[in-house]
Parts: structure tokens; C-alpha cells; sequence
């Protein structure tokens, strides 16, 4: 399979772009192919639907779009703004939502998140999953969320807790397998 990645954070040092290497990694192993995105990659301005009647949808968008569209699977590791998603993969999914047909309908995703909070990021996930699923795309039932993400990874940058280590591996080969058996509907 393959499956697309990319961390909903625009910082290059951001602590859910390091969770999403080590997922990468994970996926590699079993055998997959990883088409990995950097999120700056898909600029677009805010919806307005104004705009779109102007000039059409965005080039940042159409490429998310493509990227997902050309996909078996996808990754998503998103921060936690304030309690929900950050606004730019909001829009970004806005955006998505107005192209025909729609790239995350009958697509699926594995949410996760890396957060300093003691709840690893998971309202926000809470939050994504709902536009997401609205549009077709099936998120595997349960999310990863990396509480205290600032200490959790050892000096080699893999998780330094083992158990977690071992969570984030057994909960991504669970959803390769259901995003293959998905895809083959």
C-alpha cells in the first residue's frame, strides 16, 4: 500500500513531526510504501468561497488533495490549538470539502497526536475526527496521543516508554490491515 503522511504542523521542529517519523518507520516495516508530505507544502489562502468562484480552488489545496486521492492509506499527526484543531488543517479539510469529487471520500486515517498537555492532544483529535468523517474519510477507531511529548522521546529519538513504543506499532498495523481490507471494497 501505499500511504501518504504529513504532520498538521507548519513548525519543522514539531514534536508531532517526530511522531509521525517514528509512525513512518513503522509502516516501512511492514512493507509499505510512505509518500511523506511536509504540511507547508499545501499553502492556501483562508475559505472564502468568494475566492473560489474567482480563482478556483487553491494550488495548495489541489495538491493535498492529489496527494490524498493517490493514496491507499494516510497518516495524520496533528497538534492541539486551545483545546481543538489547529485552524490550518481545518481549513485545509474546508478547502478539500469543495473539490468534486472529494479526495477523503472512501479514504481512510490514522490519527494521532503529540501534545506537552497531560491528555497527549487527544481533544483535538476528538475534534478532526468529526469534518473528516462527515466527508467520507473512515479514522480508525482509536487515536495515539503522546501526553507530555516534550520528554517522551530518548536521546535517539524513538519513545523512550516501551510500552507506548509498543502501542504505536500494534494500533498502526492494526490500521494497515483495515485500510487494506478497506480499500479492496
Amino acid at each position: 500500500m501505499k500511504v501518504f503522511a504529513f504532520a498538521a504542523s507548519l513548525r519543522k521542529e514539531s514534536i508531532n513531526r517526530r511522531l509521525l517519523l517514528l509512525a513512518e518507520d513503522i509502516v516501512r516495516e511492514c512493507g509499505h510504501e510512505v509518500d511523506h508530505a511536509e504540511f507547508a507544502e499545501f499553502d492556501m489562502p483562508l475559505y472564502n468561497g468568494d475566492l473560489q468562484d474567482e480563482s478556483g480552488i487553491p494550488a495548495g489545496a489541489e495538491a493535498l488533495g492529489a496527494r490524498i486521492a493517490g493514496s491507499d492509506a494516510w497518516l495524520l499527526a496533528s497538534p492541539e490549538y486551545n483545546w481543538g484543531a489547529p485552524g490550518t488543517i481545518k481549513n485545509a479539510i474546508d478547502w478539500l470539502s469543495r473539490m468534486q469529487p472529494v479526495p477523503l471520500d472512501r479514504k481512510s486515517a490514522f490519527l494521532m497526536s503529540a501534545s506537552p498537555s497531560l491528555v497527549g492532544g487527544a481533544r483535538g483529535l476528538m475534534s478532526l475526527r468529526l469534518p473528516l468523517e462527515i466527508l467520507g474519510c473512515w479514522c480508525y477507531p482509536k487515536v495515539f496521543a503522546l501526553a507530555q511529548a516534550g520528554q517522551a522521546y530518548g536521546e535517539d529519538g524513538t519513545l523512550a516508554n516501551e510500552m507506548l513504543a509498543g502501542m504505536l506499532r500494534t494500533m498502526i498495523e492494526d490500521y494497515l490491515s483495515a485500510a487494506a481490507a478497506l480499500g479492496a471494497r
